[in-house]
């Protein structure tokens, strides 16, 4: 049996953390991740308005819950309220300049304005912190890729890589769902698949 995995899913909204309108960040991921992970898994949530100071302190909270990922969404754009990935950056011990890149790439399949998007990812200790785009849509692209017509994938989506990324950092080895999405290990990584 494979061991729990714990997450942490933080949106980052004024307007939905003051209550103007309901969140759809947080549905969104665990809506995601439970078609996609097959190891256990827990969630810890929070909906956090965009203060830097909260953010890096929600941030920080949740690593030292034990959370092995943590993924936000929101306040990744360039307005100035906008300040999720300063607070991830000042959070982290490694940043992994890849998974912005990438979202970024991903994301230009559908939107030019994807170059607006300022989304980075770090480590800090045992657990990989990625920010996320703010819309559902947007949150499924990246994290699953682009599929073509006949629903094979054009374009690998970020969580083929995070599995293995946990491994590396001394996290629990999570499986996923092939038919959403196939984590890449090298062969030496490979464990047997759990039932």
């Amino acid at each position: 049996m494979s061991e729990q995995i714990r997450i942490g899913l933080v949106s980052i909204s004024d307007r939905a953390s003051g209550g103007t309108y309901e969140d759809q960040g947080i549905p969104a991921l665990a809506g995601w991740l439970g078609r996609a992970l097959t190891s256990p898994w827990h969630v810890e949530t929070r909906l956090i308005p965009d203060e830097r100071p909260l953010i890096e302190a929600t941030l920080i909270e949740l690593v030292d819950a034990g959370c092995a990922l943590v993924l936000t969404t929101g306040g990744t754009g360039p307005a100035a309220r906008d300040v999720t990935p300063e607070a991830t950056l000042a959070v982290g011990d490694k940043e992994m300049p890849g998974f912005g890149e990438e979202m970024r790439r991903i994301s230009l399949n559908f939107v030019p304005t994807a170059i607006l998007s300022r989304q980075v990812a770090v480590v800090r200790g045992k657990c990989l912190i990625v920010n996320l785009p703010g819309q559902p849509k947007s949150i499924h692209e990246t994290l699953e890729g682009v599929r073509a017509a006949d629903g094979s994938v054009s374009h690998v989506g970020i969580f083929a890589a995070i599995p293995y990324c946990i491994d590396l950092i001394g996290g629990p080895y999570v499986e996923t769902d092939e038919s959403v999405i196939k984590a890449f290990r090298p062969k030496h990584a490979l464990r047997p698949r759990s039932r």
